[in-house]
């Protein structure tokens, strides 16, 4: 599919986003396990999350609903059955790494595998703590998917993460659940605990102090009535595109704002951005409110350490913003771009220098110098949908109309991206 953009003379309105992936994906899971019906309001409407559901209804979980609102019947701990074929996972690195986790411990096995795509991310990251609780994990070439999972009795272990990642420590947690006493993972670096929340909201044992997270095995987990926040990751691109197109405004509804995924408001609003909350509430554990966000200078600034943990899904898009701001942005500590669904840091850089942006690639980031003007460029998403919603903004501040090959990338997580994009756009007669 080609997109094409014209520049924007202004960009702004009230909108809703889709719910958030990383929430949709663990809920769906949890309830799957969980005894009785999880009513689920918002769901993501990406294909990752429907890889979920797709793989934990071929384990006997039934699903119903459409778009999304949908009820998931669970089967309580022990209720998944022995699935008929290969689980397919798409797209969807969470839901192959998360979901082995459960699948570790069940009483069959099980073989899990995705596209192209994602058969060629590395898995050794769960494979070795799963290995360690007593499960059995094959892999092509000891490594990529597709994985093959002998389930059975699990063992308690206490594991450091090598590196921080949200998914890891989820695998872990949600395999402790499986295993006879106390399950704990520590994180050199704080990473997104929405695993954490759901889990307490389904009523699993967990305590978290200073960097550990344990959970007790064998949890009666209850069925729930949710909502999930709209995703802040996908808000990000509207909030750049309001920053870089002069004469804007926009207010995003609902977005999900858990302290653990907000770095992004923060590193804007270090960097000069004009961005506020009006409305801020709970729900079900969760942080929910308002973002408003005005075109407005910025300086730029450096990610790096923890923060380049916090910030690894939005730094396509302000890569972006780094270079129409004043100072340029610097990258650093960022080498898991690497195995994203492209390449990130090289995807980042061919797409910059074809809109005759500077950008220096580094072994684990890069370097975008500031005050630079996009120049309207033929692009390629890579088959990324980071990197085909990204440049979709920098287009909107381009010299001339561009056009995005692999467009339908974006339907990965946002299936509506295009349409929303366009609807808040006042287009250069």
């Amino acid at each position: 599919m080609i997109q094409r953009i014209l520049p924007a003379a202004s960009f702004g309105g009230s909108i809703t986003l889709p719910g958030d992936k990383s929430i949709s994906h663990r809920y769906a899971m949890i309830a799957s396990i969980a005894e009785g019906d999880t009513r689920i309001s918002n769901y993501s409407t990406g294909a990752d999350c429907h890889s979920t559901l797709g793989c934990i209804a071929a384990l006997g979980v039934p699903v119903e609903g459409q778009g999304t609102e949908y009820i998931i019947h669970g089967k309580g701990l022990d209720g998944l059955s022995a699935p008929e074929r290969d689980l397919d996972a798409g797209n969807s690195g969470s839901t192959i790494r998360m979901l082995s986790g459960i699948l570790a411990g069940q009483r069959f096995n099980s073989r899990i595998f995705g596209d192209e795509s994602l058969s060629r991310r590395p898995m050794q990251r769960i494979m070795k703590p799963l290995t360690e609780m007593g499960a059995h994990v094959a892999a092509r070439e000891d490594k990529f998917p597709p994985l093959e999972i002998r389930g059975g009795k699990l063992r308690p272990i206490e594991y450091p993460l090598p590196v921080p990642s949200a998914q890891v420590k989820t695998c872990v947690l949600f395999a402790g659940l499986y295993a006879e006493g106390e399950t704990s993972v520590t994180e050199p670096v704080r990473s997104r605990d929405h695993t954490e929340i759901a889990l307490r909201e389904f009523g699993a044992d967990l305590v978290v102090d200073r960097g550990r997270i344990a959970v007790k095995g064998r949890p009666k987990l209850t069925g729930r009535d949710l909502t999930v926040p709209s995703d802040l990751s996908s808000a990000a691109f509207f909030l750049v595109a309001a920053l870089l197109v002069p004469h804007s405004r926009v207010s995003i509804r609902g977005v999900g704002l858990n302290p653990t995924r907000s770095a992004l408001l923060d590193f804007l609003a270090g960097m000069g951005a004009r961005i506020r909350i009006p409305d801020l509430e709970s729900a079900h554990g969760e942080l929910v409110g308002e973002i408003v966000a005005e075109h407005s200078p910025v300086r730029g600034g450096t990610i790096e350490g923890g923060l380049t943990a916090a910030l690894i899904d939005e730094i396509p898009v302000l890569a972006v913003l780094g270079a129409a701001s004043e100072e340029g942005i610097t990258i650093k500590d960022a080498g898991e771009l690497r195995i994203k669904e492209t390449d990130r840091i090289r995807t980042i850089v061919e797409n910059m220098r074809s809109m005759g942006i500077q950008a220096e690639e580094l072994a684990d980031g890069l370097v975008v110098p500031g005050r630079q003007r996009f120049r309207a460029a033929e692009l390629d998403s890579f088959g990324d949908h980071r990197i085909a919603m990204a440049f979709a903004v920098a287009a909107l501040a381009a010299d001339g109309e561009s056009v995005i090959h692999g467009a339908e990338a974006a339907s990965v997580s946002f299936p509506g991206f295009w349409d929303v994009l366009s609807g808040c756009a006042e287009f250069h007669n």
